[in-house]
């Protein structure tokens, strides 16, 4: 049995020959449902949704807007600021000059003591 190879003609032809297939039954269908209830359908059974219409805005209610917005966020950060913890900062410690002069007298007598060793060697 020899195998078709399905081209793109072929495949978009079935799919809009379901799709037609698929439009009728739902119309037949949306007819014996108003069969059912007595009434005549609202709306024939559609694949497309019902689409709203754009609402457009003015560029005085754009404005109206951002300006709004803008307080908001100067007021949010206002805020922010406002409710921060502020750091105090420790004081420095201050040094005296006798705790400065430790450390260079401790590497002046470190540098005599290898002065000495490397003499004595």
């Amino acid at each position: 049995m020899p195998t078709r190879k399905l081209t793109t003609e072929l495949i978009v032809a079935a799919i809009q020959g379901f799709e037609s297939q698929k439009q009728r039954i739902d119309l037949e269908i949306a007819q014996l449902k108003a069969m059912l209830s007595g009434s005549v359908a609202k709306r024939a059974a559609t694949t497309e949704p019902l689409k709203r219409k754009r609402r457009r805005m003015s560029a005085a209610a754009r404005a109206k807007i951002a300006e709004a917005q803008r307080a908001r966020w100067q007021a949010f950060h206002e805020r922010q600021v406002s409710e921060a913890p502020t750091k105090k900062s420790a004081p420095k410690q201050k040094v005296s000059a006798a705790a400065k002069a430790k450390p260079v007298a401790n590497l002046k007598k470190a540098s005599a003591a290898k002065a000495a060793k490397k003499a004595a060697a």
